[in-house]
């Protein structure tokens, strides 16, 4: 029989427009602000209750619906007024004054371009990893908040990240589900005619085509870019397949993409940003393509635009050891960028390559790309103070000569966006503690507020977000099981799992070895003792993925699978698979104590455990990342002794045994301690200490504002200033560093004395600078304190001593703090306005 025609109907690829209302619903539908603003909740509820649930995904739902049901919802009275209520809401919003208006309206900084590989922003956009995009998201939510002028710029991924299934032997399986574009809160970026915004990049053999969208994210926009246009040939079109699949001639495609496709893509915009910030160095081709167009607009060579741009760059690395950058060989670079080199940079392929060596010479060296970054930018930072101290150590090798302590790299914390993660629970405490507003301004009065919160509502608030917790365990483990084939049994008895007035641990991240995801199971008896402990029971719920090619990762998941069979731990422990986003939502609201135990000092900041904090959790982590600068005592618990052991089994050993001692002695014993209404009172006392002191410290909020002042302002200023002179500023800055590498060599320091008078020492040094200015340079006193901090002190140029040879007599006296021979004097290079040793890194030291 044969099968009739299903009739080809405009109407179910478009919205019925002509509908009171719809407009207004496509507006919501397509603002990701409904991703941590709950007040439209209610709405896609009404539209579709259970499409809500399972895809938290607006736009979606919009598309699915029939347009029968929209027309009558829409007429309905109560619905319309709801749907412009909010709309209108949303416009209001827009207007009021931000942050950054109210403090820095009149400021120089007009727009940032912020390049991230990722953004986690709702599991409706599914273009993420992990940590890296977790902190792109959460600065883009909270430069919403605070109307700091941000705008996002990213790519477009049609499978993403891979999604995990564990099977029935425990063993991780990647899949690779297609994000169709049409089901996404994007839309295509288009010109003023229509058109498609499209643009053309060169690559071997074959030109490039590739697409652009949008994302509104509330205040803020994100530009994602794509390579899956049908005028590509296959190999293109997978550019923007997978997020960090492939090998490294695709990583190397898809950076190309990132950064010069990005900043083609803001030239076309008529965007030009003071600051394009790189979160991490991924984007860092960007700083060519901006330095390219700064050399077509001024007809300047490259070496001249790139010294002033690279004012108006920012490298935020968050890598913790070298393994993590991204490293090109010569041959594949020579294939991609050899051509762009010559004919558009108008540079040699071998100067290209040196802007991304440690050794400029060494010709089989390969590219690396935070070398670039941090060449090309005029200021680094890392994301924890002591990752600071560890990418001080990491970038050493392209300040030979220099102190660790002044390898140019700062640091600001990440901050987690407090509003996207907490708990609805959660919300409804802060916001009658702190106010609706609580997290569009400062945030230094909340302390206050949190800490006069009453023991009752604080632990109100857990109980309700326990009870939410365990039942979607319930509801993720029994669809899990079923879908890997357990028995029917096995499934129902998964839906009365887990007690939610137990203790509960929560344990989730990528696994990886040096994550040390199994330190827990290190003695799996004591385990079992602390898990089934009759007086004192605990549960524990675990979730993470292993890279597809991290087989030792892998196996870490298959141990755990291993132990979860074990019978005396039935009900007890359980893994919940594929972490993502909506997973990550539940754990951080549910659990009671989050334990984490990387091996230090590898864990760049981390911010899972800052979502604990706004939800009332506590942490039990390794001193290591924000955790090293957070704990004390009063808000939780470390490991650890602020020291780095490497990879030692026997200080494994010794870690782990500290962390059952804790969960034995301290933890469990404080949770079950109540009074006589049954709140655990040490245990409250620590939750309102951890979430006044640590949540607006740790948020967001603060470090979007942190970077503005710290970072995003001064390179506005500065790259303005060097842009202003139509390329004159940096073709003084050009031949100021050539004059330093031309005569450098000849510098020498003839002499140096010191002398003790009374309770200061007096310091005199005779300089020959050959045929460099004495205005090229500065002579300096260097010492170190007992905390190892780097002390400078100027000395003064008192007079010349022969203008014939160039010598000169500098002086310096300085109190007699610290042993005279603890200091040293050393010559650096000087220009007004420059960096050292960022822009030189010459340097020459009393021998």
């Amino acid at each position: 029989m044969q099968k009739e025609k299903i009739a080809f109907n405009h109407q179910f690829l478009t919205l019925p427009t002509e509908l009171d209302g719809i407009s207004e619903l496509i507006e919501l539908a397509l603002d990701l602000r409904w991703s941590w603003n709950r007040r439209t909740d209610r709405l896609w509820k009404w539209l579709d209750a259970e499409l809500w649930e399972t895809m938290k995904n607006p736009w979606n739902i919009l598309k699915t619906v029939s347009h029968a049901k929209l027309k009558q919802l829409l007429a309905d009275p109560e619905f319309l007024a709801l749907v412009k209520n909010l709309a209108q809401a949303n416009r209001e919003d827009d207007q009021q004054l931000g942050w950054f208006d109210k403090n820095y309206a009149n400021s120089s900084l007009k727009t940032v371009a912020y390049f991230s590989m990722e953004y986690m922003l709702t599991e409706a956009l599914p273009i993420y990893s992990g940590g890296l995009g977790n902190v792109a998201g959460d600065q883009l939510k909270a430069a919403s908040d605070l109307n700091v002028p941000i705008i996002g710029i990213g790519l477009l991924y049609q499978q993403g990240y891979f999604r995990q299934f564990i099977d029935k032997q425990g063993a991780q399986q990647a899949l690779y589900p297609y994000n169709d574009p049409g089901q996404l809160p994007i839309t295509p970026l288009r010109r003023a005619n229509g058109e498609w915004l499209r643009l053309k990049l060169d690559f071997p053999g074959w030109s490039l085509w590739i697409r652009a969208w949008q994302v509104e994210v509330g205040r803020t926009t994100l530009l994602l870019l794509d390579s899956n246009d049908s005028v590509n040939p296959p190999f293109h079109r997978g550019i923007t397949s997978e997020l960090y699949g492939g090998g490294p001639e695709l990583r190397l495609k898809q950076e190309l993409l990132l950064g010069i496709g990005g900043w083609k893509l803001l030239q076309e915009l008529a965007i030009e940003p003071e600051v394009c910030h790189l979160n991490e160095g991924h984007a860092a081709f960007a700083i060519l393509e901006r330095a390219k167009s700064l050399m077509i607009k001024e007809q300047i060579p490259f070496e001249t635009a790139l010294a002033i741009t690279r004012e108006g760059n920012l490298f935020t690395t968050h890598t913790a050891v070298p393994a993590g950058f991204d490293r090109f060989s010569p041959d594949l670079m020579e294939r991609y960028l050899a051509r762009y080199a010559n004919q558009q940079l108008q540079i040699s392929f071998k100067e290209l390559m040196a802007l991304g060596r440690c050794n400029a010479q060494d010709e089989q060296e390969y590219f690396n790309m935070a070398y670039l970054a941090m060449r090309g930018s005029g200021a680094a930072n890392a994301v924890s103070a002591l990752h600071g101290r560890v990418s001080r150590h990491l970038f050493q090798s392209l300040y030979p000569s220099w102190p660790t302590q002044e390898v140019p790299i700062g640091y600001v914390t990440n901050g987690i966006h407090v509003a996207s993660w907490n708990s609805p629970a959660s919300d409804d405490l802060w916001k009658e503690a702190c106010g609706s507003k609580r997290w569009l301004g400062e945030t230094e009065q909340m302390q206050r507020q949190l800490e006069q919160v009453s023991d009752k509502k604080i632990w109100q608030m857990r109980i309700d977000q326990k009870q939410a917790f365990v039942q979607y365990i319930r509801q993720k483990l029994s669809k899990d099981l079923a879908a890997s084939g357990a028995p029917w049994e096995e499934v129902e008895l998964a839906g009365k799992i887990f007690d939610p007035n137990c203790l509960t641990l929560g344990f989730s991240r990528r696994f990886a070895t040096y994550k040390r995801t199994n330190l827990l199971l290190s003695d799996p008896e004591r385990l079992i003792k602390i898990l089934t402990n009759p007086q004192k029971p605990v549960q524990l719920v675990l979730a993470g993925k292993a890279h597809p090619a991290d087989i030792p990762g892998q196996n870490l998941i298959l141990d755990w699978h291993h132990f979860l069979k074990r019978p005396e731990i039935k009900n007890r422990v359980v893994f919940l698979s594929d972490y993502d986003m909506l997973v990550a939502e539940q754990m951080v609201s549910g659990v009671d104590l989050w334990i984490n135990t990387p091996r230090r000092p590898w864990e760049a900041c981390g911010t899972s455990g800052m979502k604990v904090l706004a939800n009332g959790g506590v942490n039990l982590s390794e001193l290591d990342g924000w955790w090293a600068e957070a704990f004390s005592p009063q808000v939780g618990w470390a490991l650890g002794d602020e020291k780095e052991h490497g990879d030692d089994p026997a200080w494994d050993a010794l870690e782990a045994e500290a962390l059952y001692s804790l969960l034995e002695n301290e933890v469990t014993t404080e949770f079950y301690q109540k009074d006589k209404e049954e709140i655990p009172f040490s245990w409250v006392k620590r939750i309102r200490h951890s979430m006044a002191t640590l949540t607006p410290l740790y948020s967001a909020n603060r470090s979007v504002r942190e970077y503005t002042e710290k970072y995003y302002l001064l390179a506005a200023d500065n790259f303005l200033k060097r842009v202003s002179t139509k390329g004159e500023a940096g073709k003084k800055i050009v031949e100021w560093k050539q004059q330093i590498k031309e005569n450098w060599p000849s510098v020498k320091l003839e002499e140096v004395n010191s002398e003790k008078e009374q309770d200061h020492y007096l310091f005199a040094a005779t300089l020959f600078l050959a045929k460099l200015s004495p205005e090229a340079i500065s002579v300096e006193l260097y010492a170190e304190n007992s905390a190892g901090e780097a002390i400078v002190e100027p000395m003064e140029r008192i007079t010349c001593l022969n203008q014939e040879k160039s010598t000169f007599f500098y002086q310096a006296k300085v109190a007699a703090m610290l042993p005279v021979d603890n200091y040293t004097v050393r010559v650096v290079p000087f220009y007004t306005g420059a960096k050292v040793p960022l822009e030189e890194k010459a340097i020459l030291w009393q021998r």
